[in-house]
């Protein structure tokens, strides 16, 4: 997910859309310990975009 998506979102729908990719962050995550994924790097990449996600979720917080 770039950059540009998150910032069109609104605050209640990025709030959710964090859970959402934490919630299948951690499903990859466990999948992979027992059987490993096809690509791992995709683990990678999701956790990069809950970065970017919480990041973006910050700084509107700080501009209230």
């Amino acid at each position: 997910m770039k950059i540009k998506e998150i910032r069109e979102l609104t605050t209640e729908e990025l709030a959710e859309r964090i859970q959402t990719e934490v919630g299948k962050y951690n499903q990859m995550k466990l999948n992979h310990a027992v059987t490993p994924l096809e690509n791992p790097s995709q683990i990678k990449a999701a956790r990069r975009d809950i970065a970017r996600m919480k990041t973006e979720l910050h700084q509107r917080e700080l501009n209230k």
